[in-house]
């Protein structure tokens, strides 16, 4: 009983399904015959396609009329025989198969039709790229012998957004926050002058340039005449220079990237920074340039003869003793990096490194004094001295940014122009205080015979 009736009620879900498809295909039939009216037939006659989509129509609506003709028989035959007979069962999978392949090709038709000449295919998968090649089709003709590379193009790429298939402007770049600037160099020099300031153009000083000591004994009865010695003076002038520069910038740019000014402000200041370095060290004196402490400094000329062997380290000394003769001891020294390098890499007849320790992170000093590493010094040169006695910076201005739209055709172009200034003079005070000189002809003229 339970088997009649199981069975019962799966051909009536049959017949349900099958009266569901009859009728929609049905409506789907005067769907069709609505939709290919002439007008559409005659646009998809144009393109070639229109005597298919007609015949179609015509086989769809007779596929349509068997399945229907077979739900009608599925139904009589369940009421009058309570089943269904297998000539029946099928003559509706036929009918249903059929109309679904003329379904499937109606619809690939229409799809051509709405996109239009020259409208995108649909993508052939990967396997249809595969068996659709030329490569392909030959390698299998041949009897699958030798070898075969066939391209396949990517479904979906990091192309730019005109190449088929590609992400493009979807996939966004990671962006670091601020600005990555270039290495600065570590100024060095201003710390070991004496600092001041003034509210002049020039600095002035009176200076000793020559003395004749006569002193000496005499007698405190004879009634003979005292000694007498000789002091010369000069006024020396050192002007104060200006260094300076400037950028210009949009308004907009400012208002838009309010960190972008800060940036620039510290980027003119390290300008002016690095040129004053070298304007304290090594300016010409001529024109608007400092006249620089190394340019004023006394030559080397080494005190005493010292054996055969003189380094670096020994040229060094002996400028210290230089410098110590003339009164004024010195209080560190400048040279070139590659020329501390080298220093730093001597070694003994042992192998041992004779400055420091290569593990060892102790401060640069040589002979007491500091080594003072900068790029402003050339290779080769060095420089020691008395900087806090013998010279002296004084400030007119200090390192300033100005912003103005007042200048040129600033105001009518929406531009900025900052500037950056400073203003200073360089006092030397006792260029004998300091020596200077080159390396290898200290050593060369120390091991000459």
């Amino acid at each position: 009983m339970t088997m009649k009736f199981n069975r019962a009620v799966a051909l009536g879900a049959f017949v349900c399904l099958a009266l569901a498809a009859v009728f929609a295909i049905t409506l789907y039939g005067v769907d069709l015959s609505t939709l290919h009216a002439p007008g559409l037939i005659a646009a998809s006659a144009a393109a070639g396609a229109g005597a298919d989509l007609e015949g179609l129509a015509r086989d769809l609506k007779a596929a349509a009329d068997e399945v229907k003709k077979s739900a009608e028989l599925t139904s009589t035959e369940l009421k009058n025989l309570g089943k269904v007979t297998e000539d029946t069962k099928k003559a509706a999978d036929e009918a249903l198969i059929k109309h679904n392949e003329l379904s499937a090709r109606m619809t690939e038709i229409e799809q051509k039709m709405v996109r239009g000449p020259g409208g995108p295919e649909r993508r052939k998968s990967i396997g249809e790229m595969v068996t659709d090649h030329d490569d392909f089709k030959h390698f299998v003709k041949s009897g699958g012998k030798g070898r075969v590379s066939i391209p396949v193009k990517a479904i979906i790429s990091a192309l730019t957004t005109d190449a088929d298939g590609s992400a493009g402007d979807l996939i966004v770049p990671q962006r670091v926050p601020g600005v990555v600037a270039p290495p600065q160099r570590r100024m060095t020099i201003r710390n070991l002058i004496t600092p001041g300031n003034t509210a002049s153009n020039a600095i002035q000083y009176v200076k000793e340039t020559g003395f004749t000591n006569n002193a000496a004994t005499v007698s405190e009865t004879a009634g003979t005449t005292k000694p007498q010695s000789e002091i010369k003076f000069d006024i020396v002038t050192a002007p104060v220079a200006t260094i300076a520069h400037f950028v210009l910038a949009t308004k907009q740019i400012l208002d838009d990237v309010p960190m972008l000014q800060s940036y620039v402000d510290g980027r003119l200041r390290y300008g002016l920074a690095f040129v004053e370095e070298a304007q304290l060290l090594m300016g010409s004196g001529t024109g608007t340039n400092l006249n620089g402490i190394y340019t004023q400094a006394s030559p080397y000329a080494a005190p005493v003869q010292i054996p055969a062997g003189v380094t670096k380290i020994d040229v060094i000394r002996l400028a210290m003793l230089q410098a110590f003769l003339a009164e004024y001891p010195p209080n560190g020294v400048v040279m070139n990096p590659v020329d501390w390098a080298t220093i730093e890499l001597l070694k003994d007849t042992t192998g041992r490194h004779i400055i420091g320790n290569p593990q060892n992170q102790a401060e640069a000093r040589l002979w007491r004094l500091p080594v003072v590493e900068t790029q402003a010094m050339t290779v080769d040169k060095f420089l020691t001295g008395a900087f806090d006695l013998g010279a002296q910076i004084f400030d007119r201005e200090e390192a300033n940014v100005e912003i103005s739209t007042e200048d040129s055709d600033n105001f009518r172009k929406n531009l900025i122009t900052l500037r950056a200034e400073e203003r200073l003079a360089l006092a030397t005070y006792r260029p004998e205080a300091f020596v200077k000189g080159d390396f290898s002809d200290a050593i060369t003229a120390s091991t000459a015979p």
